[in-house]
């Protein structure tokens, strides 16, 4: 019995500081959908909610006439049960009265799940593209486009360092929007399907290999929104978060001519890069730092990979005597497996050292080294 009413005890006073707790981190205490920032957002939980308090109201209502009927209709107050084989009116009224809610609540969901679909006439077209694991954002009405990768250190999902305030939703490179513009997005995948989830605009559409799906956002604040794969991807899928910033029309503007310089400066000085050869020490320096960025996470540090899931590049057939082979894998992935292709992800100046640092690393020794120009032949078939 004491232990009961010590349970009963605990029980009690922490439902008694719930409520200011929940003042304190109502953030923490958000069961509900979010209101977002859109109008169609905002247009989803109110239907929601509608739906919520329709449904409330039909459970009180069934449940008080059945415990009405219950307790007063009881056999020890002397009631007998009619004995009759239908009823017209009864077979009507549960009839009707359910066609009539179900039209009442179709209605404004249908209007609403239109409102949703309606990608007509965006001012700006975004290509978002899943990849294992990591988004690909490609403006079409502008020469811009990059990948946004997990910005977490590793420190913290190993548990060396503390948790930062957005662990794991955070990126090196955000998508970036204007406000009070409509911005479509057209939603696919380089691999596996993948789903691009931001919870904030009411959008998520999943990303299929082979297909475009549509979705659409107008933000009316600027901001930061932030979302996840919302689809199981892979080994890493925790590990792709979405990022996207809100700017004001004329911040957008320049810093949409911002990216296309800085892309047409990058692509100048990869051209200059064919006609230059890099020093072994240098393709090895450069290409480890690329190597333990890209590649180290399934083929390990050391080379040796995971045996059954990731093959080793340590002593490799390919890696050691087919350059042809072991350019065009990092340039194109590999069908059906994890190895993906780093030909848009990596400068022809990166993929050159890491093949080189592949090449000569943990004992390879093969000698071999691989120029810009030498991907560059490969990329475009001259």
């Amino acid at each position: 019995m004491s232990k009961i009413v010590s349970g009963a005890t605990k029980l009690l006073s922490i439902l008694v500081a719930v409520p200011a707790f929940a003042d304190a981190e109502v953030g923490e205490l958000e069961w509900n959908l979010r209101k977002g920032v859109t109008n169609i957002s905002s247009d989803v939980y109110d239907l929601h909610m509608l739906m919520f308090w329709i449904c409330t109201a039909i459970g009180v209502v069934v449940f008080a006439v059945m415990f009405y009927s219950m307790f007063f209709h009881r056999k020890s107050r002397g009631a007998k049960a009619a004995n009759f084989h239908e009823s017209v009116k009864v077979e009507v009224a549960w009839t009707v009265v359910p066609f009539l809610i179900l039209i009442g609540m179709a209605i404004p969901a249908a209007n609403t799940l239109i409102a949703m679909e309606d990608v007509s006439e965006p001012d700006v077209t975004v290509l978002v593209t899943g990849s294992q694991w990591k988004w690909h954002y490609k403006y079409m009405d502008n020469d811009v486009e990059y990948y946004s990768l997990l910005a977490t250190q590793q420190e913290q999902i190993n548990n060396k360092f503390d948790k930062g305030e957005n662990y794991l939703l955070e990126v090196d490179r955000p998508l970036v929007i204007p406000t009070g513009k409509k911005v479509r997005f057209l939603v696919t995948s380089d691999d596996v399907i993948h789903s691009w989830w931001v919870p904030d605009f009411a959008v998520k559409k999943d990303a299929n290999p082979g297909f475009i799906n549509e979705a659409w956002t107008r933000v009316n604040e600027p901001g930061i929104y932030r979302g996840q794969c919302a689809e199981l991807c892979g080994k890493d899928h925790g590990f792709m978060p979405v990022v996207v910033i809100a700017k004001e029309p004329a911040e957008y503007d320049a810093w949409i001519s911002e990216q296309e310089e800085i892309q047409r400066k990058a692509k100048e000085e990869e051209q200059k890069l064919l006609a230059l050869n890099m020093s072994m020490e240098e393709l090895m320096e450069v290409g480890e730092k690329v190597y333990l960025a890209s590649c180290a996470a399934c083929h390990m540090p050391t080379g040796q990979g995971l045996p059954g899931v990731f093959p080793a590049l340590k002593g490799s057939e390919m890696v050691t005597q087919d350059i042809p082979a072991h350019i065009d894998i990092v340039l194109n992935g590999k069908t059906g497996t994890a190895m993906q292709a780093f030909g848009k992800q990596l400068s022809l100046r990166d993929i050159a050292a890491v093949i080189t640092y592949e090449r000569n690393a943990w004992g390879n020794n093969t000698g071999d080294m691989v120029q810009a120009k030498d991907v560059n032949a490969a990329l475009t078939g001259n």
